[in-house]
């Protein structure tokens, strides 16, 4: 192993030679740069998430909570990256766009695998993903497994919550709907943390994925909104008006809900 350099290690000559600007833009290598950081956040995130899964199903809460809060602190590092891309002028991303083609961060497989992974489940997403058809089955068999949510709702049943057995066996292909019964669970929890200690934590660990994932949102349309105000997006989306619109779908309704009725 003493022919290993930190350079080979990491396999830099790959990393750093996969930018290709398509234009002589100086902004463009900031383009490339943020949106490649970001996919490796993600792949991070995706780690994380899948592992923490496997541990909350298995009532193994503790190390899941270590990889959550890991998965916060990534989150944080996509939301300032945001503020690094903002420093692209609209005339600055003029020169590129033209450059871009029908390419969107729209066609993130990773970014939409880590929706499917924490709840937002929606099969019409996959459909833009069918020229690859590796990715597309990727995501459809994450279509068929249960959600981050599911097996924390599971666990509460397992623990002896009254968790209806239609919540825990509904179809997995459609995002979770708000149910009085589990938002019941959630402020029995919360009314007495102590006495359910683990599952307080799990609760406060997922409100911090919502949290965060809907900053990454807001960032996203706020930077949208400086650079390109109202124009379509390249991907053919709506541009600010779909941003919006993905606001509104969260992941936990009842960890959110709950806080209305403590």
């Amino acid at each position: 192993m003493s022919d290993v350099t930190y350079s080979s290690y990491l396999d830099l000559e790959k990393i750093l030679n996969a930018q290709h600007p398509a234009s002589d833009a100086h902004d463009e290598l900031l383009f490339i740069v943020i949106h490649q950081a970001s996919e490796l956040w993600l792949k991070l995130c995706l780690h994380e998430l899948d592992a923490a899964r496997e541990l909350i199903a298995e009532d193994h809460l503790r190390p899941a909570f270590k990889m959550l809060s890991r998965v916060a602190m990534a989150q944080r590092q996509l939301i300032s990256s945001w503020d690094v891309l903002a420093t692209m002028t609209p005339s600055d991303y003029s020169q590129i766009r033209p450059h871009l083609g029908n390419s969107s961060g729209f066609q993130s497989a990773q970014y939409r695998l880590m929706e499917f992974i924490m709840g937002g489940r929606d099969p019409d997403m996959v459909t833009m993903h069918e020229a690859t058809p590796d990715v597309a089955a990727m995501l459809r068999a994450e279509l068929d497994k249960p959600s981050l949510y599911d097996v924390a709702l599971a666990l509460l049943k397992a623990r002896r919550f009254e968790i209806p057995s239609a919540v825990i066996e509904r179809d997995r292909h459609a995002p979770h709907e708000n149910s009085r019964a589990v938002e019941s669970a959630w402020a029995a929890i919360y009314a007495e943390p102590e006495k359910y200690w683990e599952l307080y934590e799990l609760a406060e660990k997922l409100v911090d994925l919502e949290y965060h994932f809907q900053r990454w949102r807001f960032g996203h349309l706020k930077t949208v909104e400086r650079i390109i105000g109202f124009k379509r997006g390249t991907g053919g989306t709506a541009g600010v008006a779909y941003l919006e619109s993905v606001l509104q779908k969260g992941f936990f309704p009842e960890l959110l809900s709950v806080r209305t009725v403590l």
